[in-house]
């Protein structure tokens, strides 16, 4: 039996003067946790109870964060009602009245990709969205949600962004990372079109239960393997998006890239640009640079903040991006590396900059 693991320390940063702790914040990045099954059957049918009764269904399982995982959740978050971010009483204490967050967005990691009955993923996914109505947005003014949506079934996932897509309280609709395949693959179109003509924002977070191997070359051996490597599959899905014309077919599509870092984005965009250079003619439809097209139409959460040790560093790869508007400040709660809105910018920004990523890029970005 392996041992249960301490948190790891959290880093220590040294604050600023002048961090915008009484501006308005938003807070990109909160995940409600479904507490048990339990919770969801007022929001189904009576054939789905009793399927679950029989069947002895425990719900979706959230493989991106295992509960023994010190990254999983940070100690004070839990409560007496159970999972981390399952309480929206120890939310309101830990987050919204703890610091002056204008709006928060949730992001609701339940795994639907896992659930391979079509019909059973879209009526959890609908009983999911619903428990946030009633649970989360209808009790909470401050926040919004994200719609779950049985993704790897892109003509269900689309019927639900019709059903709730009108509601005023869900800003995006909720992607895995990990998928069957890239999200830029033209199965995927019917999510993408429902979006736009609902005029919600695609978040693309971490996690993620296709049944694929996450990498390339087939399964790790360790789940270190697969934290790490996630920020490659965020960018495997940036480059699909744009090569595969995502972008040009839905002018107004808004990507938002919810946990899977960001100081990789300069590098990436740089070679993207040159190899396309030399072999746009295979894409025809990319009518820009690449890089042009990231910085119209996706943005991407702080965390987690890979903050060099020097915090130079940390303004270089800022500059790198080529917009101050690229990046939005996001907590994660309630996963072990959540920073406080003073220790989510530890290098010495502009005031006007420290504004637009506290807040104003995702009021822009999300029209709140």
């Amino acid at each position: 039996m392996r041992p249960v693991l301490a948190p790891p320390e959290r880093p220590c940063y040294k604050v600023e003067k002048g961090m915008p702790t009484d501006a308005p914040i938003i807070d990109c990045d909160i995940h409600n946790v479904v507490p048990s099954i339990d919770a969801l059957l007022p929001f189904l049918s009576e054939h789905w109870r009793e399927y679950i009764r029989q069947s002895a269904f425990k719900g979706a399982p959230d493989n991106a964060y295992p509960p023994q995982m010190p990254t999983t959740a940070r100690p004070d978050a839990r409560s007496a009602s159970g999972a981390p971010g399952s309480s929206l009483d120890v939310l309101r204490a830990q987050v919204l009245d703890a610091w002056p967050i204008e709006i928060g967005i949730l992001n609701c990691a339940y795994a639907i990709d896992s659930i391979h009955n079509p019909d059973a993923a879209a009526a959890m996914a609908a009983a999911v969205n619903d428990w946030q109505v009633a649970e989360w947005l209808d009790k909470e003014p401050r926040l919004r949600a994200s719609v779950v949506v049985p993704s790897h079934f892109p003509d269900l996932a689309a019927r639900e962004i019709e059903r709730v897509g009108g509601q005023p309280g869900f800003v995006q609709v909720a992607l895995p990372v990990r998928a069957e395949a890239p999200y830029g693959n033209r199965r995927f179109l019917p999510i993408f079109e429902a979006a736009v003509r609902h005029d919600l924002a695609i978040g693309i977070q971490f996690g993620g239960a296709p049944g694929n191997p996450p990498t390339g070359t087939g399964w790790p051996s360790y789940y270190i393997e697969d934290y790490v490597g996630m920020a490659q599959i965020f960018q495997t899905q940036v480059l699909s998006m744009i090569v595969e014309g995502l972008f040009d077919r839905f002018s107004g599509l808004r990507v938002v890239l919810i946990e899977g870092g960001w100081t990789w984005l300069p590098s990436l965009m740089w070679r993207i640009d040159k190899d396309w250079k030399g072999l746009r003619r295979e894409v025809p439809w990319n009518t820009r640079l690449p890089s042009e097209y990231i910085k119209q139409h996706m943005r991407l959460t702080i965390q987690p903040m890979d903050v060099p040790p020097d915090a130079r560093h940390t303004l270089q790869v800022i500059d790198q991006l080529g917009s101050d508007e690229l990046l939005l400040f996001a907590t994660d709660y309630p996963h072990w590396h959540f920073d406080t809105p003073e220790e989510a910018l530890p290098v010495p920004l502009p005031p006007h900059r420290k504004r637009k990523i506290m807040a104003d890029n995702a009021r822009a970005f999300y029209r709140l």
